[in-house]
């Protein structure tokens, strides 16, 4: 049977065009940048700009930004350009920015730490609940007030915390046991930084930040500029 009903906003037929509308993940992945420079905008006092301006200060062409943007909906106006800070808080709720989301970190190594240590998380509704390592010397040791617990903890602690993410600072060969563990108690998405590629249910989310990838990457970069600027 057929049902009609009236959208009771603006907002929420973005919502239903989202539902139907299957995003690229180039897109997904630029999502960020921008929120990033509009949040500095915002900070400078900008009110507004235009995508011309947009695509100078972030080496994105206009015409991409305007395609982008269009995949939710268009926030632009001809003739005015984009209101930064609507835009702002409209990326924002694309991005789950306005929801809070329980958070925990998995080895408390050096990078465990220093992810411990980055306070934007909280800025942007990642709430660090609780860091996790199985060397007994770190036990008990608070990094930014949260103190690390043993491993033999983290099933009792994810339920009773409604632990949404995990990130994943271990080695590669305890990665997929640990992994699976969460799994088992309820985590939605691993933030994965062990080098290794992890095999979990299609309900889990995985995110995974390859270090070493990203410098390769550099280097090839760097490779291929110096070529260039040897032949002339």
């Amino acid at each position: 049977m057929l049902q009609f009903y009236i959208m009771k906003s603006k907002e929420e037929w973005k919502v239903r065009q989202l539902e139907e509308k299957e995003i690229s993940q180039a897109v997904i992945r630029r999502l960020p940048r921008y929120y990033r420079y509009l949040g500095e905008l915002l900070e400078n006092g900008v009110e507004r700009i235009s995508s011309n301006d947009l695509s100078r200060r972030m080496k994105v062409t206009a015409s991409q930004i305007r395609q982008d943007l269009n995949n939710f909906g268009g926030f632009g106006q001809q003739g005015y350009g984009y209101n930064v800070k609507y835009l702002y808080t409209e990326i924002g709720k694309i991005l789950g920015l306005e929801e809070d989301h329980n958070m925990i970190i998995i080895g408390a190594g050096n990078l465990g730490q220093a992810l411990s240590n980055y306070a934007a998380f909280e800025k942007r509704g990642f709430i660090l609940k609780g860091i996790f390592d199985v060397n007994p010397r770190l036990q008990g040791i608070s990094i930014r007030g949260v103190p690390v617990r043993m491993m033999d903890e983290l099933g009792e602690f994810v339920r009773e915390n409604d632990v949404e993410i995990a990130a994943l600072t271990i080695p590669k060969e305890n990665a997929i046991e640990v992994a699976d563990q969460l799994v088992e108690n309820g985590v939605r998405a691993i933030w994965n930084f062990a080098h290794t590629d992890l095999s979990l249910p299609e309900h889990v989310i995985v995110e995974n930040v390859h270090l070493s990838e990203s410098l390769m990457q550099l280097s090839y970069k760097i490779s291929r500029y110096n070529e260039e600027h040897n032949k002339q």
